[in-house]
Formats: structure tokens, C-alpha cells, sequence
């Protein structure tokens, strides 16, 4: 029996991975370089490869990359000001849950962004548990981020479902013992989710699991 429903975050509720998608392949382009969705899907969003490895990778000199990531960074906190997108059908399956499961968030982001993210579009209440960087001293693919929010929410493995959107997410809470839900987004649908209890098209279905 289900008790609770941890979620990613980025990719998954908000339409985030977009938005630092975008920002990071249109400043490769300024400095003369072209990265594909394909190659992020895979080697950033998959492999957990950093920003700085992918720049090397392509050529760039440390100098270089250490400009493309301060200007990325800086813009997207500034996109971050505004309310991101939600993804598909995000309030209304949080909505249909709410009072009937337990909540969480479990996320590789900073919590000061999680945080904007959630007030900014009202989502603040959902959860009863959100799990950040902040948190935990080893990240997706780790089962440690999972962990500590069963931990928290007082919930055995068996009775938690997990939602993602990648690989790397997928493997974090499938090594943590819990059931997972796939919900490709664009930049991840080429990877590979072997493993996945199901693969939907949307977050709503989740509901079909429980």
C-alpha cells in the first residue's frame, strides 16, 4: 500500500530544465560552440556530467567555461524571479492527492531556488517534506536523497512511489528500495528506463499507481 508520492522536482513539476537548457546552449553558441538536447539529455541530465566537464569536453579553456556558467547562473536566477511553468497537469494531480497521501520533494536543486520556484506558483503546502542539495552530502544517483525523506516522513520504502524524469533520478530511488514512475520531458525522453515501474505521459499518471 501506498502512503507516500516523493517528486523531482526540476523537469518534473516545473518546466525548469528548459528554461537552464536553454540559457546554457545559447551561450555555448556565443562562444562558437553548438549543444544539442540530445547531448545534454544524455551526458548532463543522464550521466550527472557538470557544466564545466561538458565545456571541456567540447574545447573550451577553463577561462571560457568559467564565463558561460557565471552568465547562466546569473540569468537563470534572474528567470527565476518569475513564475516557471508548471508542467503538464501538475496542480491538478497535487490537487487530486492532497490529504490523501504524503507529500514530498526530492531534488538535486538548491533549496533557496526550490523555495522561489514553489511561492512564486503557489505550491507551497503541498508537501510535507522537501529534500534539497542542502540536505544530503550525496546526490542523485545516490539512494541518499531518498532515504533521508523516508526518514523524515516516517515512511517505509515499500510504501513509497517515486516520480522522475531521468535516469539518474530513477536509479537514485530505485536503489533506495522504492518504486518509481517515469515522466520523460522532452530533454530526457532519449534515455533509457529499464527499470521504471511505468512510463506516463504526464504526472497524472501517477493516479493510475496508487
Amino acid at each position: 500500500m501506498i502512503h507516500a508520492i516523493l517528486w523531482d522536482n526540476d523537469g518534473l513539476l516545473f518546466d525548469s530544465e528548459t528554461v537552464f537548457f536553454e540559457l546554457t546552449q545559447a551561450l555555448f553558441a556565443d562562444f562558437g560552440f553548438e549543444l544539442r538536447e540530445e547531448y545534454w539529455g544524455i551526458e548532463y541530465l543522464s550521466k550527472a556530467k557538470r557544466t564545466r566537464q561538458v565545456a571541456h569536453e567540447f574545447g573550451m579553456n577553463m577561462e571560457q567555461a568559467d564565463q558561460i556558467i557565471a552568465l547562466r547562473d546569473r540569468r537563470f536566477l534572474e528567470a527565476l524571479q518569475q513564475p516557471i511553468a508548471l508542467r503538464p497537469k501538475v496542480r491538478e494531480t497535487l490537487d487530486a492527492l492532497s490529504g490523501r497521501f504524503k507529500q514530498g520533494v526530492v531534488t538535486g536543486s538548491p533549496r533557496e531556488k526550490v523555495e522561489l520556484m514553489h511561492r512564486l506558483n503557489g505550491l507551497h503546502g503541498y508537501f510535507d517534506v522537501v529534500i534539497t542539495h542542502d540536505d544530503v552530502s550525496e546526490p542523485k544517483p545516490h539512494p541518499e536523497p531518498y532515504r533521508t525523506a523516508l526518514e523524515r516522513l516516517g515512511v517505509k520504502p515499500e510504501n513509497a512511489l517515486a516520480v522522475e524524469d531521468s535516469e539518474r533520478g530513477l536509479a537514485s530511488a530505485n536503489a533506495a528500495g522504492i518504486a518509481c514512475v517515469v515522466v520523460p520531458n522532452h530533454l530526457t525522453r532519449i534515455q533509457k528506463f529499464e527499470q521504471a515501474s511505468a512510463i506516463e505521459e504526464d504526472v497524472s499518471g501517477v493516479l493510475k499507481h496508487l
